[in-house]
């Protein structure tokens, strides 16, 4: 079978999926150890790896894209991901888009403080965004901290410190601080790759999704330099739930939406 039939065939296979061929594609071009932009440019050149089959079965049991190639590109930075650690989503570059233009026109923050950083993912993209800052990223969960020491060795080293920790923070204060904390109701209905692949421990907050923002809000304030600036991920459905609990401890906020135009992110503020 040619790379091209083997790529519809398997194209045709995810059905399930938001992005049926996006995913043939980066499954192609993993078995071939080539980035994906070579692939499509080589496509005819190309043989079909014995490899892609099984990829193509693990993925129409829907398990994730990036657990089975090990990597995600997000805003600037490439992560390795691995089971265990919340897979970074193209909606949570948000925060990253709100802190770039809360700091427009300014050197950028000095310091960056990620909570819940899981993979890595929002504190790399911030430190990549701004060169000559440090950060530090907080987890409770094992997995995470393996998967993002390994992530912050790699693309920055020297200046990422990753910790164990919870929602206070390291008991100092910074200029930027970015979170994406679980926010989905404990009933709430997933999709298989989620519910079945991802920890519940990094999606699932009480019966309304806001038991982790009852936690944060009353500690954030503390850990926010002068000037600066919490960009805080929230449910498509949560900008005035959430935005309610941080107002509640006389937080200035201000919501921020995703590309699709909803709810995203808390810009909170002194």
């Amino acid at each position: 079978m040619s790379a091209r039939t083997a790529l519809a065939a398997a194209t045709a296979r995810f059905g399930f999926s938001d992005t049926p061929r996006l995913d043939a594609e980066l499954l192609l071009a993993h078995a071939l150890g080539i980035e994906r932009d070579r692939l499509l440019l080589t496509l005819d050149d190309q043989p079909t790896p014995f490899t892609f089959a099984d990829l193509v079965d693990r993925r129409v049991n829907q398990e994730p894209v990036a657990y089975i190639t090990g990597t995600r590109a997000f805003w600037t930075v490439d992560l390795n991901v691995a089971p265990g650690v919340l897979i970074p989503r193209a909606d949570s570059e948000t925060l990253i888009e709100a802190a770039v233009a809360h700091f427009a026109g300014t050197a950028g923050p000095g310091s960056v403080l990620d909570l819940g950083t899981g993979s890595g993912a929002l504190l790399l993209a911030a430190l990549d965004q701004w060169p000559d800052a440090t950060g530090v990223g907080i987890d409770a969960s094992d997995a995470a901290l393996v998967i993002a020491r390994g992530n912050a060795e790699r693309i920055a080293p020297g200046r990422a410190t990753i910790a164990r920790g919870g929602w206070d923070g390291t008991g100092e204060a910074f200029d930027l601080i970015l979170c994406n904390p679980p926010y989905v109701s404990s009933d709430a209905a997933l999709s298989d790759e989620v519910a079945q692949y991802e920890p519940a421990s990094a999606l699932f907050a009480g019966p309304d999704g806001l038991d982790d923002y009852r936690v944060i809000a009353p500690l954030l304030r503390a850990q926010l330099a002068a000037g600066g600036v919490a960009c805080i991920e929230i449910g498509f459905d949560q900008g005035e739930t959430a935005a309610e609990l941080f107002k509640a401890q006389k937080l200035n906020v201000v919501l921020r939406r995703d590309l699709a135009a909803r709810d995203r992110c808390l810009v909170v503020t002194p």
